[in-house]
């Protein structure tokens, strides 16, 4: 007797005895305004911001002002392919792949050094 209860509790359907899982898109509702949610605030921007690099990397020229990844600042004095000769101080040079760029100075900040 006791398992029949329990056998007849456990096959009750709410909303009159039919059967149906709901819509499928209901449940999956949150999951697309959660993705969307993600791409506007986080994929998006980060996708802006390396294409923006990506140009600033291909325009460098030489005297450009730069910061390198490792936080040296410099004066771009030759450009071979994508090596930058970077000078850092007087008579003293390095070399530096194009991708290790991580920047550009702004001019106005410098407004007392040399051009």
């Amino acid at each position: 007797m006791f398992f029949e209860t329990l056998a007849h509790a456990m096959g009750a359907i709410p909303g009159g005895g039919q059967g149906g899982g709901g819509s499928s898109l209901g449940a999956f509702l949150p999951l697309i305004l959660m993705f969307g949610i993600f791409y506007f605030l986080l994929i998006r921007p980060q996708q802006k911001k390396a294409k923006q690099h990506k140009t600033m990397l291909k325009e460098l020229k030489k005297g450009d002002r730069v910061w390198t990844g490792g936080g040296i600042k410099g004066r771009i004095t030759d450009i071979d392919g994508d090596t930058l000769s970077v000078e850092i101080a007087e008579n003293v040079t390095i070399q530096v792949h194009r991708n290790f760029i991580s920047s550009l100075v702004e001019a106005a900040a410098n407004p007392q050094e040399k051009k």
